[in-house]
């Protein structure tokens, strides 16, 4: 372990951007080293973290329940909180059962992992989340990938599996990093062609897309054709945690062979509180969505107008691509220093030709805030000579 040491060397540069220590609420302002810095970098999209009503729903739940469960679902830590706030996710994007698990990224390893067994294969995007793939290595079951979106790709995949064997299709609603968005109508027919089955992890659709936030599978109209929607709790809903919602015999199975829920602790009683009243909130003031969405929008047209490649994004992700490690540590530094927060990714995340610096907008950024940043983006990137590679 002593050998590692790019960590420690980047630090030595001055170019470390990881665990940078924030002070204050998760806002559109946080506090950094004592000074305001605008939030670019955070999954708080709807900007719910700092609400009251969330607040006052966790403090609720702590006079109440306790600070913990001190168990697992399986045994003494299940509420009627937790399963009220499993009936309103359920609801919420359109299934019959939901299960709520510790964090997003149990879900993945749980459901995963325990589905498809040793005869049968998980079929995964090649940008699918770290979570996916680590589900799949747990899984006995042959993983499979196809080219990022790519329809042709995934068929000639189905084409090679036992017809008989489970094929577990998991793949983002919205992909993390490139902003981006499934072709789940594509893959809903390719499924039904191949008597295949869906797994969305709609991680960062959720709250986003669809009506009401209800999802990736709800804006294309295809809720009914996906078996499995996951979802976590750390961004729209501004809490931590995750769910997966599908038919009750699904859930049932889940209940008793996902090894992530069995043998972990259950969320805190705040925790859940704070989510039923983000899904609540999201529910009444449709508004928060619109303004998103309004951010986002102005942002992509000041960003391509500077001259900036941001991918294909379609979400309030944008990538803004810088396509060279060194220059997105850079960018990353000189950005923080002009009280710009965002986040780098970098090798080994992705190519250091496709690096990039992922900006992410929330509902409670003003246009002010907007503004600023990609001023400052704009100028300094210009004093690294990123305009002159990135130029369309």
């Amino acid at each position: 372990m002593k050998a590692y040491d790019r960590p420690q060397r980047a630090a030595a540069a001055g170019l470390y951007p990881f665990f940078r220590i924030i002070e204050s609420e998760q806002d559109t302002i946080v506090s950094i080293d004592g000074k305001k810095v605008l939030m670019f970098g955070s999954n708080s999209y709807l900007g719910l973290t700092t609400h009251p009503k969330l607040k006052e729903a966790s403090k609720a739940a702590i006079d109440k329940y306790g600070s913990g469960c001190a168990g697992s679902r399986f045994l003494n830590g299940t509420l009627d909180l937790h399963v009220q706030l499993e009936e309103k996710l359920a609801r919420y994007v359109g299934k019959e059962s939901a299960l709520v698990f510790s964090t997003g990224f149990q879900v993945n390893l749980g459901v995963i992992s325990s589905i498809p067994g040793r005869h049968d294969y998980i079929i995964m995007d090649d940008l699918d989340h770290a979570c996916i793939i680590d589900g799949s290595r747990l899984s006995f079951a042959k993983t499979m990938k196809y080219r990022h979106n790519d329809m042709e790709s995934l068929e000639k995949v189905l084409q090679k599996c036992n017809e008989e064997s489970i094929k577990l299709i998991a793949v983002d609603g919205v992909f993390s990093m490139e902003g981006d968005l499934a072709k789940l109508p594509e893959i809903v027919a390719l499924a039904k062609k191949y008597k295949a089955n869906i797994f969305v992890d709609d991680a960062h659709g959720l709250g986003v897309m669809g009506k009401l936030g209800a999802g990736t599978a709800d804006h294309f109209g295809v809720t009914e054709d996906v078996d499995m929607i996951m979802g976590t709790f750390s961004k729209s809903l501004a809490s931590i945690g995750g769910f997966v919602a599908a038919d009750n015999d699904t859930i049932n199975y889940l209940k008793h062979n996902a090894r992530s829920l069995i043998f972990s602790a259950s969320i805190a009683p705040a925790n859940a509180a704070s989510v039923i009243a983000a899904v609540d909130l999201i529910q009444q003031e449709p508004e928060r969505i619109e303004k998103l969405w309004s951010n986002t929008y102005h942002a992509m047209d000041r960003l391509r107008a500077a001259g900036f490649d941001i991918g294909h994004t379609v979400t309030p992700i944008i990538p803004i691509y810088i396509r060279d490690n060194d220059k997105t540590f850079m960018l990353t530094k000189m950005l923080l220093e002009q009280g710009i927060f965002v986040n780098p990714v970098v090798t080994p995340a992705v190519p250091s030709e496709s690096s990039l610096i992922r900006y992410s907008l929330m509902a409670t950024h003003t246009i002010d805030q907007i503004d600023e940043s990609i001023d400052k983006i704009t100028v300094i990137a210009k004093k690294l000579d990123i305009l002159q590679k990135v130029m369309i």
